[in-house]
């Protein structure tokens, strides 16, 4: 069995409740994501704070228009710090994503750890290393840009 963590890490000029304000909350979430994967949100009167055992149901179109259903749960959540959400359903075999921020120099420094097995075993491994991991750079790439313009401008 193989699996794959992908790291991004991202300089803000912000405070740390300005970035955690942003990035804790469910309805942002569609800011952040590429529109070629038509992301939506699909769980309705969702709080506006992350919390542990909050459940977010998406669909996304990663692929090819082929519109997918994901659920995550929030599993771990430490009020300004970091939190974690795992795929419940969806199409990873595993999919665990840390968001962790802390203050760096004039500003905060924002990590995501995305450690994750793609289905299908061996064909999995082959369209990690072909699509996959590229594919969750672009998506990063694209949520560098966003945030760098809604705060680094």
């Amino acid at each position: 069995m193989s699996y794959f963590q992908f790291k991004s890490e991202q300089k803000i000029n912000a405070t740390m409740q300005e970035v955690w304000q942003f990035i804790s909350s469910p309805n942002n979430l569609k800011k952040i994501t590429p529109p070629y994967m038509g992301f939506e949100v699909v769980t309705k009167g969702l709080s506006e704070k992350m919390y542990p055992g909050m459940i977010i149901g998406y669909k996304v179109s990663p692929l090819a228009g082929i519109k997918l259903n994901w659920l995550t749960e929030i599993t771990h959540v430490q009020e300004g710090v970091y939190f974690v959400d795992e795929q419940r359903v969806g199409p990873y075999s595993i999919w665990h994503h840390q968001h962790k921020i802390e203050p760096f120099e004039n500003g905060v420094l924002m990590t995501d750890i995305v450690t994750y097995k793609p289905p299908f075993g061996w064909l999995g491994n082959l369209l990690n290393s072909l699509v996959i991991k590229n594919k969750l750079a672009e998506i990063f790439t694209f949520r560098t840009k966003t945030i760098d313009k809604l705060f680094n401008s």
